[in-house]
């Protein structure tokens, strides 16, 4: 049975001759269509959000499970969560390695015993959450890991653009983002990885929201490790308390002398706490800062 990420459709059999502005439009219209697929799977991306939700709730990780294309979204996603609101638990196992990250491995994809060895390191129990995203819906390495990790006691979610896969079925919670056959056939990285993209965006986002990494729509748990970053900061500080800049630089420094960053700046700023109180006090309140004050 031929999947529908892999059909070649004959609106596009001559694809290779059409004038370039032709070409373009029908990758762009392709990407709209895998955002809608994306808007279709709402529901269970919600029940997604929720399981992780209470796995980091109880002090879980969040671990991200794929190959190729979906693999490398993963470790993207994954990759912007410390920066973005400050969690350090989040891994990617990719298969391959570091190296398939900027190299094509494909070969690395059908190793199972290699996804359950590197899930096996993290030790994984009851309070962590694994996505595994493959297109296929099928990936050897990638049904492996999420079968292994249910194993483990770990809530599982399954990512994938085919019905009725492996993937889907494997996992606790299965979304399926059902992209229509690529403009280019099987190549999986146009629709399908934009859906893939749209939904770890949205998974992510949610769950650190709701888990003290936003007040209000600001980014608190932000690192300020650089100067746009601090200035980034800065201006989230004077938008949430109504401060002058130079008092929100202050308030930033004294904060990030004991560890803190902008929730605590913010904190003192609005209940003239100290900047260690106020991160007692945001510990306490799983820091929320909207809890907290």
């Amino acid at each position: 049975m031929t999947l529908p990420t892999e059909t070649s459709l004959d609106a596009f059999h001559d694809l290779d001759t059409w004038p370039l502005p032709r070409t373009l439009e029908a990758v762009v219209r392709g990407s709209a269509e895998a955002v809608e697929a994306v808007r279709n799977a709402l529901p269970e991306l919600e029940r997604a959000a929720a399981g992780i939700e209470r796995a980091l709730a109880a002090g879980g990780r969040l671990v991200y499970v794929g190959a190729g294309t979906s693999g490398r979204l993963a470790v993207q996603d994954a990759a912007e969560l410390p920066p973005t609101f400050g969690f350090e638990g989040a891994h990617a196992v990719l298969a391959g390695g570091e190296d398939a990250g900027e190299r094509a491995l494909e070969g690395a994809e059908d190793d199972e015993d290699e996804a359950r060895t590197r899930l096996a390191a993290l030790a994984l129990g009851a309070d962590d959450a694994v996505v595994g995203v493959a297109a296929s819906g099928s990936t050897p390495f990638t049904v492996a890991g999420i079968v292994f990790a249910r194993a483990q006691g770990a809530f599982t979610v399954g990512i994938a653009n085919n019905p009725v896969t492996p993937l889907l079925t494997a996992a606790a919670v299965g979304v399926l983002l059902e992209t229509p056959p690529e403009v280019l056939a099987g190549s999986t990285r146009l629709a399908a990885g934009t859906a893939q993209k749209v939904a770890l965006n949205a998974l992510s986002t949610a769950v650190m929201v709701r888990s003290g990494g936003a007040y209000g729509n600001l980014m608190v748990g932000l690192r300020p490790q650089n100067i746009k970053l601090r200035g980034r900061a800065v201006r989230m500080i004077v938008q949430a308390t109504g401060c002058d800049p130079a008092e929100a630089e202050g308030a930033l420094s004294a904060a990030l002398a004991v560890g803190g960053g902008v929730r605590e700046a913010i904190m003192t700023l609005l209940t003239g706490l100290s900047p260690g109180d106020a991160k007692a006090r945001l510990k306490r309140h799983h820091n929320r800062v909207r809890e907290a004050l």
